[in-house]
Parts: C-alpha cells; structure tokens; sequence
C-alpha cells in the first residue's frame, strides 16, 4: 500500500464521496455492494477531519439514450427510472456530512469541470465510495490526466465483489504520483 506523500494535511485536501447512494447499498438491487456499510463507517471517520471541504457526487440515469447509453440501460433496466426515484437517494448515514449540494454527474467518473470548478486547479483530494472498480476508479484517472494529487481511501470505498476491488486497487496503484493508495487510520494518523 502506498501512503500519501510527507506533509499529508486533511485540511489541504477535499474528501469527495462517490456515489454513496440506495442503489448501491439496498440489498434487493443487482448493483448492491457487500462491502458498503464498512466503507461508509469509514467515511464517516473520516470526514470530520476534512471540515467544510466534503463533496459527496451522486450518479444519475440521465444519459443520452442516443449513445452507447442506450444499450447500458438495455443490459441494466432495474436502474433506467426517473432521476427523482429513491432509489438515487444518498443512504442516510452521509447526509449530514456535509452542507454542500451534491455534485450530480451522469456518467461512471465524476471528474471534470464541474469538479474542478469546486476543488480548484490541481487539488489534493482523498477519494472515498462505490463502486471502487466502477466510478472510483473512473474518477481516480480522469483526475490523474487532470494533474489532481488523488489519495484513494482503500478501506472506504466499496467494490462489486472483492475481486474486483482488489483489482481497482492495484490498477490506480500503478499511477503515482497522481494516485496513492492509503486507508482511513493512516489518512486521519497523517
């Protein structure tokens, strides 16, 4: 495991939250993760020590249709609902972590202008979520190409199976200096 460079202040970074949202944790959907309640409770330890500088992201099923989109929603039909359904809810644990609005994207990786826009130009950020082999990890390289400093919480994020996120893990083990990979006790003990 990678530890984040000397120097590591939470008060320098932004913890950005990715997707912690019901349809990712309610046991009955097919994207459920098994290992969401231990990330979360490792959010939540975490994200005192990032004061005001929380982003919690939601994905939402508003894709052009018109796109590969189109067949994603084919192959996955459970998640083609309105934006407004529960079912894109933030799962109650993480909405008090922060008072800012959700930064709602739809697409896997939640980097971009809009992001950037709040983080600011190369920021150092700690990244945290669901699902690690999915959107983290989609956000973990578009940061990296963007000059972000990304720590990956390894132990507060959540992957499809443990498989994969060990597999997530390794492949964003391979871009330092851009991305590291840490865990909550060696974050908050920085």
């Amino acid at each position: 495991m990678n530890t984040p460079s000397t120097g590591f202040r939470a008060l320098d970074h932004w913890l950005v939250v990715i997707d912690p949202q019901n349809i990712f944790a309610a046991p009955d959907s097919d994207w459920a993760s098994p290992f969401f309640d231990d990330a979360v409770a490792n959010i939540r330890r975490l994200a005192p020590a990032f004061g005001d500088r929380v982003l919690i992201t939601r994905w939402l099923p508003t894709a052009d249709r018109d796109t590969s989109w189109g067949e994603y929603f084919a192959d996955w039909p459970f998640a083609d609902r309105p934006p407004t359904d529960p079912i894109f809810d933030l799962v109650p644990a993480v909405q008090d972590l922060t008072t800012r609005p959700t930064l709602d994207r739809p697409t896997f990786g939640k980097w971009g202008p809009e992001m950037e826009a709040i983080v600011g130009h190369a920021p150092r950020v700690v990244l945290t979520g669901v699902s690690t082999d999915c959107c983290v990890l989609s956000t973990a390289l578009a940061a990296a190409d963007a000059g972000a400093y990304a720590v990956i919480a390894a132990d507060a994020c959540a992957g499809s199976t443990a498989e994969n996120n060990a597999a997530a893990l390794q492949v964003m083990g391979l871009y330092p200096p851009q991305l590291t990979i840490s865990d909550t006790a060696s974050i908050l003990g920085s």
